[in-house]
């Protein structure tokens, strides 16, 4: 091979050419070998790639490419979750329709993956917004709604008053929209809800079977789904023939209720507003206030005595109904038994309001409490409770629930803190939802061959809100049943319907009489998807449940969608994370064009293991640029050796236990390196799998010379060729996942092999793991003072002897007073002495 430079640009470019003519990543459901489903979550389009992109993409790709070499038969797609606000929000802006916005975005960032080399097949790229996709989830919930999954029902909503839309509960982020960072309200309205709590027991059992998920994900759902079980009880109103139906996981505090608060959504409120003024401006005041539990939780606690008492279902008191800012409607039964005492929350809203705080739990060991100070939240034993004076906590919780189920008032129940998933958005740019609203025969689904009901891109948008309420060819239609005049439904679904079952469709995106047909139980599970911890429930909890729901629709035969989830840490910069606002980016494509795709594929595997956070470091990319020139200009001195060993040591088998030491001593390191960084795959550390392919570079280049011994079969130097033409090999295979395209043409111009990607994978030789000798290093007192040369079986007393017996560590041990010597076998003799 020539001398030639380095020159990434042009090596990646033919490589990749390669690599499309071979259809190297093609996905082929008759392949030979076990399949390997490797998906990162896609991309929303943008406009470029970020590094937080490019890091979880690699991650990806090297873990494909891996699992490719090690003889399995991989799928890899690729799409674009196309749908959503900043796409419509971007239109408005720049005067651009959405569709082109998102198709000339699509287009950028598609070069960017192909630049950067990603093993795609990208015969089965797909995009949400084509109608083609959503097509397949309009079917399904036709499907859902017959079955009554699928419903429609005024409820209090999280309202965006700039995007004019809903967000869910998870889309609130400390009050505000996860998109625009506005003030979330609260308000009534129409929605298409799908029931999710239909399969929250499952969604909760199947947790455990998700071994190969972060135990902080399972948590974080577990936590989501909130199962709990407690009691149901009726505190009938004063005066009314109603009773309010509160649920607690405490009835042990039930004796030490002072008084109930309801939602301002709750029935009650409502009807008391419509005849009382002060109640409809307080119900008007929450709903501007922040939506979000964990802000609720530190918020000021607000409320409004309603003027109605409620009787207690033991002791038959009166406590007073207020209506409270931090009881959610969405949440239990949108009304609360306020136990001052024993609950914080309760407390400070006692406390605010100059409300009675009863102490009825008393800690087992007789200590005082200051109740007044906070709240006493843990269990104890009951006081000043009527019939259960005198129980634990856990004796109580039982015996009152057996009181009031026996009289009536109140019965156990298990709960869930998850609502049904809200899939209506009053936005344009989305799935339109396939349903038509007849004033005779109120809400119709979209028949099959009336499917897809396409979003027509010849519209006008305003400032915010949809245009589709003033689209006459979109909203005037016909109803299916009885032919009459109707309207078309105007929202769209939640974006998150198509990012909740494209993983199923990439196994079979040129079905077009089907949502799914058997190659979607050939590919899935999915059997290692990689996304960020930020994910946890917007999108994994709903993907779960939408599998569920095509499971049961008969179109896959599996629980779960993901075997196994790794969530890559963020990309940080001087110690923040990545963002525009912050100023601290760093352009993806800029790199690329300085140094080429794999530097910085090198360097972002290199920096930091997969689940952590990457610090970005320019030195680092500029010592990762080093690295690969090392690499090219070695392989390309070493080129014609070779070349010649390629076929010399076919038709030459060398005895390696007859080279000399010092040539079997660097062999043994290599295949040490090998060993190791084989077992750093299995682990998905790749930055130690770097390490150890940097080492095997540094031995290679400082072989040593040797002058020639008559226990060799061969020259030292052919004995050298031989080490770097199987060292060299080695290294070019470790680190082909990596950094594809230089290893693609080194292993091709050193005589190895067309493809490296067809290659075997390099395993080490435990021959040549097996030492007659080993150096042990020697310590005086924890530092280092030799080192010596022991048999590979010698003994204790052995490696205590040669470790005594060197020249210079006897010169830190002469008349000194050895305590004790510390052997580890193979590696160290430490001799502690004073």
């Amino acid at each position: 091979m020539d001398n030639k430079p380095y020159q990434p640009h042009l090596i990646e470019q033919q490589v990749q050419q390669f690599w499309h003519h071979q259809h190297s990543f093609r996905a082929d459901e008759e392949a030979t070998g076990e399949k390997f489903y490797c998906l990162a979550m896609f991309p929303y389009p943008s406009g470029q790639l970020h590094m937080g992109h490019v890091r979880n993409y690699t991650i990806a790709d090297v873990m494909a490419r891996y699992q490719r070499m090690q003889g399995r038969n991989v799928l890899q797609p690729m799409g674009w979750d196309a749908f959503g606000l900043p796409a419509e929000n971007a239109a408005i802006k720049h005067q651009v329709p959405p569709a082109t916005w998102t198709e000339n975005n699509i287009d950028y960032m598609r070069d960017q993956l192909k630049r950067l080399g990603f093993g795609y097949d990208w015969t089965r790229e797909l995009k949400t917004c084509d109608p083609e996709y959503y097509r397949w989830e309009q079917w399904l919930f036709t499907r859902l709604y017959a079955k009554g999954l699928a419903y429609r029902k005024t409820a209090p909503v999280n309202w965006c008053p700039h995007d004019q839309t809903v967000l869910a509960n998870e889309q609130v982020i400390d009050g505000c929209c996860w998109r625009c960072d506005t003030p979330v309200e609260r308000r009534e309205i129409s929605q298409w809800f799908l029931k999710i709590t239909h399969y929250a027991e499952e969604l909760l059992e199947d947790l455990q079977r998700l071994e190969g998920w972060p135990e902080q994900v399972r948590t974080m759902q577990r936590n989501w789904i909130g199962r709990s079980e407690g009691v149901e009880l009726q505190f009938a109103l004063e005066g009314r023939d109603q009773s309010l139906m509160v649920y607690t996981t405490r009835p042990d505090t039930l004796m030490g209720v002072t008084y109930v608060a309801i939602s301002p959504e709750h029935p009650l409120a409502i009807e008391l507003a419509r005849d009382n003024k002060k109640v409809a401006a307080f119900i008007d005041d929450c709903r501007r206030m922040q939506t979000a539990e964990a802000v609720i939780e530190t918020m000021e606690k607000k409320g409004l005595d309603t003027g109605l008492g409620a009787s207690h279902p033991v002791s038959g008191a009166s406590v007073p109904v207020w209506i409270a800012n931090f009881v959610l409607m969405g949440y239990g039964t949108g009304a609360v038994m306020a136990v001052p005492a024993h609950d914080q929350r309760d407390h400070d809203f006692a406390l605010a309001y100059n409300l009675p705080i009863r102490q009825v739990i008393y800690p087992r060991d007789d200590r005082t409490v200051d109740i007044q100070a906070a709240a006493y939240t843990e269990a104890g034993v009951l006081r000043d409770s009527g019939p259960f004076d005198g129980l634990d906590s856990a004796q109580a919780c039982d015996a009152i629930a057996v009181y009031v189920e026996e009289r009536g008032k109140g019965q156990r129940k298990v709960n869930f803190r998850l609502r049904d998933w809200g899939v209506s958005r009053q936005r344009y740019w989305g799935a339109p939802i396939p349903i038509i609203n007849c004033a005779e025969c109120g809400a119709v689904a979209v028949p099959d061959n009336d499917l897809p009901v396409q979003l027509p891109t010849d519209i006008s948008l305003g400032d915010s809100g949809s245009p589709l309420r003033d689209s006459p060819a979109f909203l005037y239609t016909q109803c299916p049943q009885c032919g009459g005049e109707a309207e078309r439904e105007t929202d769209t679904f939640d974006t998150f319907m198509e990012s909740s079952w494209y993983y199923a469709r990439f196994a079979c995106p040129d079905q077009q009489e089907a949502m799914l047909d058997q190659r979607a139980d050939y590919w899935l599970p999915v059997d290692q998807y990689i996304g960020g911890i930020e994910h946890a429930i917007l999108h994994l909890l709903y993907a779960r449940f939408f599998h569920k729901l095509m499971r049961d629709a008969g179109l896959i035969h599996l629980d779960e969608p993901f075997a196994h989830l790794l969530t890559q840490g963020m990309v940080l910069k001087d110690g923040a994370k990545m963002s525009k606002s912050k100023g601290n980016t760093v352009d993806p494509q800029q790199l690329i064009e300085q140094y080429g795709a794999d530097t910085v594929r090198l360097f972002t595997m290199f920096a930091a293991p997969p689940e952590q956070s990457m610090e970005w470091s320019d030195s680092g990319v500029e010592g990762g640029h080093r690295f690969l020139r090392r690499l090219w200009q070695f392989s390309t001195k070493a080129a014609g050796r070779i070349s010649k060993g390629t076929g010399m040591f076919r038709s030459i088998p060398i005895d390696w236990s007859k080279i000399a030491d010092a040539h079997r001593q660097s062999r043994y390191e290599i295949h040490a390196a090998v060993k190791q960084a084989n077992q750093d795959y299995e682990r998905m550390q790749y930055n130690t799998v770097i390490s150890a392919a940097m080492k095997i570079l540094n031995i290679l280049e400082k072989l040593p010379d040797l002058a020639p011994s008559a226990q060799s079969p061969l020259p030292p130097r052919d004995v050298q060729t031989a080490i770097i033409h199987e060292g060299l090999g080695m290294l070019l295979r470790l680190l082909a996942p990596i950094v594809p395209h230089i290893c693609h043409v080194l292993w091709q111009q050193m005589g190895y092999g067309d493809d490296i990607l067809k290659s075997d994978w390099p395993q080490y030789n435990d021959q040549a793991l097996h030492r007659d000798i080993v150096e042990l290093v020697v310590q005086v007192n924890g530092k280092l003072r030799g080192r010596v040369q022991v048999a590979a079986d010698a003994g204790r007393e052995s490696m205590e002897h040669m470790a005594m017996a060197d020249d210079n560590v006897q010169r830190f041990i002469d008349g000194k007073t050895v305590h004790k010597v510390i052997v580890v076998p193979g590696k160290l003799v430490n001799i502690v002495i004073t």
